[in-house]
């Protein structure tokens, strides 16, 4: 890629104040965003859906933990696969200390389809203490649209809950999710960005965090979703 020209400390300052309306304006429709995603209306959830996770089977409503949110990352994990999606776990890196979510009523839970015991031992090997259970044997991943008869599909689903009845509140898909990627955010304030230029998919390039160093190692493969499903951003 071409590389920005070299100017003065004034020159850049000038350019860069430019910049910033563009940015201040990009906040403000953010912010619109997502005032009205807020008053987007609800449905109730009515389906008893049951987990598994270590030990235990908990309901929808025992993953709120007693909290009135959940967040719900629905983790590409099929059945039959060994590992997880190394785009969900990039994502799952990016999650942080939970206790910022718990401060404001909100709990956190990944969700992949795979049976527990190989949720458990991809948790283990990517070092992870996030709360994740299996949907294995469930409609979960279907009524949700995250599993499909063309496979899996990446997102996260907004629930609420007020005493015993939980509602669906939204779900983002595909690169509607993508805002939970730090890595993304991160190079994005960088010169270089995300130099994905001459890849054959811009997500050529991700890795689990232990494969780097791997010459063997897969990327996510074809994304059959991205541009496809009528929910994706």
């Amino acid at each position: 890629m071409d590389l920005s020209p070299i100017v003065s400390k004034d020159e850049w300052l000038t350019a860069r104040k430019e910049l910033l309306e563009q940015e201040k304006e990009l906040t403000r429709v953010r912010d619109a965003v997502s005032a009205a995603r807020r008053a987007l209306p609800r449905v109730l959830v009515e389906k008893d859906y049951v987990f598994e996770a270590p030990g235990a089977s908990p309901t929808l409503l025992d993953l709120f933990q007693g909290r009135r949110q959940l967040v719900v990352r629905h983790f590409m994990f099929d059945p039959a696969w060994e590992e997880g999606c190394p785009g969900c776990s990039m994502q799952a890196d990016s999650v942080g200390h939970l206790a910022h979510l718990h401060n404001r009523d909100t709990s956190f839970v990944m969700v992949a389809r795979a049976p527990i015991a190989k949720i458990e031992a991809f948790r283990q090997r990517m070092g992870w203490d996030l709360p994740f259970v299996s949907s294995h044997g469930t409609d979960f991943n279907r009524d949700f649209n995250v599993t499909t008869d063309r496979g899996e599909l990446p997102g996260v689903s907004s629930f609420l809950r007020e005493g015993d009845q939980v509602y669906h509140t939204n779900s983002v898909y595909d690169r509607g999710s993508e805002v939970t990627l730090n890595t993304y955010n991160y190079l994005e304030m960088t010169l270089l960005g995300r130099q994905e230029e001459g890849l054959e998919h811009p997500w050529d390039w991700w890795r689990h965090h232990d494969r780097y160093d791997d010459a063997t190692a897969k990327g996510p493969g074809e994304n059959w979703w991205n541009g496809q499903d009528k929910f994706s951003s």
